[in-house]
Order: C-alpha cells, then structure tokens, then sequence
C-alpha cells in the first residue's frame, strides 16, 4: 500500500505542477442560473448541461418528492428480479414518443445505456465505425465490444466514413456510431450524410443525444428533428442528466425487438439496479414539460445566439455551432484552467477543458446555456469575460 501511494503521490503532484490539476467546487443550493458556492458566494452558472432549467423546476421537484413518496427510495436489486416499477413503464414510453421510436429502455446512465447497446449489437460479424470525436462512453462501449473490426473516421469526414463502408466484407454489416451533438465542439453530426451512406450500404446508425435533445429541433426533440429526420435513427441514446431534469439517467430509444434484445442481454441491464422510482417520476414531469413548453427551447436558443453574438462583438472568436455550446479555444490546458479560476473569482462559474478531455494545443472554455439565464446574468457575465480576457491578453486592452 505505501508503494502504491507513493506513485499514486507523484502522479498528483505532477498534474499539480502541470497547473491541470481539478478542483471540484462545493455548492450549497439547487442547480440553476445563479448557485450558492462554498467560499464563493453567489455566482452565475455558464457551465451547466442544465439547458432548460428544469434541475429545480417545481414540477419536476414535486414529481420526485411524490414518486420517493409512494415508492421509496430504491429498487433494490434489478428489473427482472425485483420487479419494474410503473413509472419505469411511463418514463420509457413517453421517451419513445419523444424519440419517435416504437420502445425505450432506460439505465442508471447514458455512459450505462451506451455500454449496453455498443457491445450487444456489435457482434462478430459487425464492423463499428465511429466518429473520432465520439463521446467517452461511445470509446468505451467499442472497447467492450467483439465485433470483426473496429474503424474511427475523422470528425465528420463523409469521405472517410464512406471508405469504411466499403471495405466490408461478405457477411458483414456495419454499426455507425456519432455523436448528435459533439460536446467539445458544439457542433452537430451531419446526420442526413450519415443515414444516406447507412442506405447505401445497409447500416446501422447509433446517435447519441445527450446534448441534443431538449436543444436542437423545433421542439427540442434532438437532432434528429433538426435535419427533418425524426424516426428514421435506427438506434438513439440519451441522458436524463442534462436537459431532461438534470437529475441522472440514461436511455436507448428503438425497436421493440432492439430493446427487448438488450432487456434480455445487456450486461448494465441484467447487472445493474434501475433507476431510483423518484428519479423516473422527476425524469418523467420533465419530459412532459418539455412536450408541454416549447417556449424554452425558443429561449434557450435566443439566450446562445445572443451570448454568442455579444463575445464575438467583444474580440473573442468562440467557435461556431447550433447548439448550447459555445467553445472558446485558449490553447494550453494551464491557460484554461486559470481563465476559469479568474472567471470564478469574479463570480461567473465556466469550466476550462483540456488534455486529455480534448486535443494538446486545442484547451478551451466552455461556456454553456441555459434557457433559465435573465439578460442581467447574460449582461452580468459578459462583461466578466471582457475584463479578464483583457487581465489575461486574451483580449487588447
């Protein structure tokens, strides 16, 4: 044990010395556009994946409250065993209408949910080929799986994706893997590219959703309904840990023989227990809040196309991109990180990302909308990131 802290030791001191070590902030009240921090006080959220406000929306509390209430507060061992709970059924359904598919199958998690369907439909006669820029649990889940072969293509490279196609062998087919919305960048998958290549070649094509859905899409119904293609995604992924209430959770929206194949076969669905019954009733209210209130996605929208605006105006070049996340790329990971931590000094809470969440050279901080931010936090945080990217020279004075 001495031996293995003492290694343990000088890895921590290096990431020290490195300036990429991570402090994790304390907070001291629910999730939303201003948060009581531990030692900071108040301070704006601009690093969320709570898009739509609805971590502490009262409905969605309420649903929870009600849901720990009558059903307790856990499952107490897996669905097949102990039993599945109504609001598993309800929650399931209704992420099948969202999705526009027949079935939906949910897990403690996304990362969960995405190492059950990788693993189960890439068998030995499948070819995965995924995006390069594909989420961790889609890197892993490809990592558990034993298919024939195992391809990566360049971020978004049709021509890349098109040649992998092509090099199946007889008897194989091949299972597409994307992001819809690429957290890093904050751009979205060229899906209509993706399902005619699918066509031709008779693929399979795996999206997953997490950053998308309750974002993108007139009715934040993901990318798919971005592109015009709701329903024709054979297999989508998602997080009940973002949009959809903040809470946690994870799902596989599909066929009903899909979904049936992993509820008799997947590993985190045989193994693991279900979702807490007061997380699937808070998921649940807000599903329903989205179907019910389009009007925050619209806000949301105008909140990032207006923040967006308003860096580029002030001499920042954010990177560009339809979704909720505005990436600002510094370089090295050190630079993000005391960006961040200045940032925070001054009460606007973002996160800087670097090596190896993404590429050396390319760190970044990441800010991130949500629809619960007024125009005084907007206003507020703006003029917070021009007085210290001008403290930093990341801006001319």
């Amino acid at each position: 044990m001495t031996e293995l802290r003492e290694r343990i030791r000088d890895e921590l001191d290096a990431l020290r010395e490195a300036g990429t070590y991570k402090r994790f902030n304390s907070l001291e009240s629910p999730q939303g556009p201003v948060v009581r921090m531990a030692g900071r006080g108040e301070v704006i959220v601009l690093s969320s994946n709570n898009y739509l406000g609805l971590a502490d929306h009262p409905d969605v509390v309420a649903a929870g409250i009600e849901g720990l209430r009558r059903y307790g507060a856990g499952t107490a061992s897996v669905r097949f065993i102990c039993g599945t709970f109504e609001p598993h059924l309800e929650l399931e359904r209704d992420l099948a209408e969202l999705s526009a598919t027949e079935a939906a199958l949910t897990y403690v998690s996304c990362w969960n949910a995405n190492e059950a369907v990788i693993p189960t439909l890439g068998d030995g006669e499948t070819v995965v080929v995924s995006d390069a820029l594909n989420h961790a649990s889609i890197i892993d889940g490809v990592r558990l799986a034993k298919p024939a072969r195992k391809l990566v293509y360049a971020h978004s490279d049709m021509g890349e994706l098109r040649d992998a196609l092509r090099s199946l062998e007889n008897g194989q087919h091949a299972l597409i893997l994307t992001d819809g919305v690429f957290s890093m960048e904050g751009d979205l998958a060229r899906l209509p590219d993706i399902l005619e290549l699918a066509r031709e070649h008779r693929a399979v094509v795996l999206v997953d959703d997490s950053h998308g859905v309750g974002v993108v899409g007139k009715t934040g119904r993901g990318v798919a309904e971005h592109f015009g293609v709701l329903g024709q995604v054979d297999v989508v992924t998602g997080t009940l840990g973002k949009a959809l209430g903040g809470a946690a959770g994870g799902y596989v929206a599909s066929s009903l023989e899909v979904c049936d194949l992993l509820a008799q076969r997947s590993r985190p669905q045989l193994f693991s227990n279900a979702l807490p019954p007061t997380v699937a009733c808070s998921a649940r209210a807000a599903v329903r809040t989205l179907f019910a209130q389009p009007a925050l996605v619209a806000k949301l929208r105008e909140n990032t196309r207006w923040f967006r605006g308003a860096l580029r105006e002030a001499g920042f070049d954010p990177l560009e991109g339809e979704a909720a996340i505005i990436p600002i790329i510094v370089g090295e990971t050190a630079r993000a990180i005391d960006l961040s931590e200045r940032l925070l000094e001054r009460g606007v809470f973002v996160t800087g990302f670097g090596f190896p969440v993404v590429p050396e050279g390319t760190a970044r901080i990441r800010v991130q909308m949500s629809a619960a931010l007024e125009p005084v936090h907007l206003e507020r945080a703006l003029a917070t990131f021009v007085a210290v990217g001008r403290e930093s020279g990341l801006l001319r004075a």
